[in-house]
Order: structure tokens, then sequence, then C-alpha cells
């Protein structure tokens, strides 16, 4: 046996059309859709920004979507790791503000013209993603009426029950007293909090934390302050690149980002810790 050592083999590099890498990843498409509509060299990272969030919004509801089946199913650890999964993608899409945390107005008046009556609110996979967590609203359809696909997968959506409603049958199924009143309410309306549920959440908490009930809420709440500082810093890196001025779109800029950053995801996770 030889003990010469030997260069390793070039890789096969000739190919009949496109490379399996690119039959799988549809690279060339991705770095293709980025058309800027001003002269400003500082517009390609925030459209590229913009396009990134999406891409992490389209995975993130995968894992929730994911979680609610495994939920109906009974199937806890399956939901469990969707979720766990989805912490990891939620850190990585609120890093995805790091390249925009530091505009100052200056540098977004260069090219928000560009932006026109395009705003974030307008993003329908983010709008599926704040349905999963049972904030609904059927007048945020309208924006989409123009796209049957879009509005269709949007009007699903509405209609099915959240990801939280999915936790609190289970809840049920358990054993846990929620109460009827949410299990039967209905799923197009945003989620309004419970005393009763609190009440379910405090009995959780209060017994073994190695339940698996127990971990199931922790990974819920590893979501939640997810969501909540993902609200929180688009909030500041909005009031840093445009103060108090109204956003595009029309909306209401800052102030709507306020409001929207002061409330709770899975609410009575976070106010059953007060009476554990």
């Amino acid at each position: 046996m030889s003990h010469e050592a030997h260069e390793p083999e070039t890789p096969h590099l000739d190919f009949q059309g496109t490379t399996p890498y690119e039959d799988y990843v549809k690279a060339d498409v991705l770095t293709h859709l980025q058309h800027t509509l001003s002269d400003d060299p500082g517009e390609m990272v925030f459209l590229v920004t913009t396009q990134v969030m999406e891409l992490w919004f389209t995975v993130i509801v995968h894992e929730w979507e994911t979680a609610a089946k495994a939920l109906r199913q009974d199937d806890v650890p399956v939901a469990v790791d969707a979720l766990k999964r989805s912490v990891r993608e939620l850190e990585a899409l609120n890093a995805s503000w790091k390249p925009l945390s530091g505009l100052t107005p200056a540098q977004f008046n260069s090219y928000r013209a560009a932006l026109g009556e395009g705003s974030g609110f307008q993003s329908a996979m983010y709008r599926r993603l704040e349905f999963l967590l049972g904030d609904k609203s059927a007048s945020m359809l309208v924006p989409h009426r123009g796209a049957p696909r879009v509005h269709a997968e949007l009007e699903k959506a509405l209609h099915e029950p959240s990801l939280y409603d999915e936790v609190l049958r289970f809840l049920a199924r358990r054993g846990h007293a929620v109460p009827e009143d949410v299990l039967r309410r209905d799923v197009s309306l945003r989620y309004e909090p419970s005393a009763e549920v609190e009440a379910v959440w405090t009995a959780v908490y209060s017994g073994d934390g190695r339940d698996e009930v127990a971990r199931l809420g922790e990974a819920l709440t590893d979501v939640a302050e997810l969501v909540w500082r993902w609200r929180n810093d688009h909030l500041v890196a909005t009031r840093r690149a445009m103060g108090a001025k109204a956003g595009t779109g029309g909306s209401a800029g800052v102030a709507w980002l306020e409001k929207r950053a002061r409330k709770s995801v899975f609410p009575e996770l976070w106010t059953a810790r007060s009476y554990v």
C-alpha cells in the first residue's frame, strides 16, 4: 500500500445546464431580485435586508405551523423542537436590524421617496406570522385584495386557530381548566387575555418544571420574548432613522410601533409569573 500523500480529486465541474447547487438554492433568482429605485448606494442594503427579513418570516411561519399541527396531534416533542428552531431563527431575524440600526434621517431620506406608498405593515408573510401569534384582524387583508393567492392564504390563516389557540386546546385535553368560552371563541378575532387561562399557567408553573407542559410554556415564552425584541428593535431603528414623522404608506410610524412594542405575546404566560 502506498503511503504517498495524494492530492484531493478535483470536484466535478462540468454540468449540463445549471449546477445542482443552483437547481436547489435558486441563487441566480435570489441575487437578481434587487432593483433599486434611486441612485443612492445605501438603498441596496435597505432592500436586501428587507428581503432577508421576508425569508426569515417564511421560515418562522413554517415552524409555527409545524408546532400547531403537532399540538393538534398531542405531539409535544415535535412542537417544542419546532419552537426551539424558531427561537434561533428569530435571533437571526432580529440580527437583520444591524445593517439598518445606524441610519441617520439624512441617509434614510436619500432613498425614502423610492418606497412610495410601500410600508412594512403591508408584508403578507409578516401578517401570517402575527396571525399565528393570535393577533388577528380582518382589516389587514384589505391591502392584499389585488393579489388573489396572497389574499386567499391570509384569509385561510385568519380563520384557522392560532398557535396559541392550539396550545390552549392541548392544555384542555390534558385536563387543565381552560374555559369553554376561550376554547370556542371566534378564532378570526384577536385573542384577549383570560384570568382562567392565567390560572392554568400559574398551576403549570407551580408544579414540576421538568413536566413537558412546563417545557412547552418556556419554549413559547422564549418565542414571545424574541418577538417583543423584534418589535422593539423595529421601533428603535425607525425612531433613529425618521423620528416621529408619519411612516410610509400612511402608517403612524413610531407611534404605531410604540403601541405594538407594549403588547405582550401569549400574555398569560407573563402575568401568571406574578402568582407562582
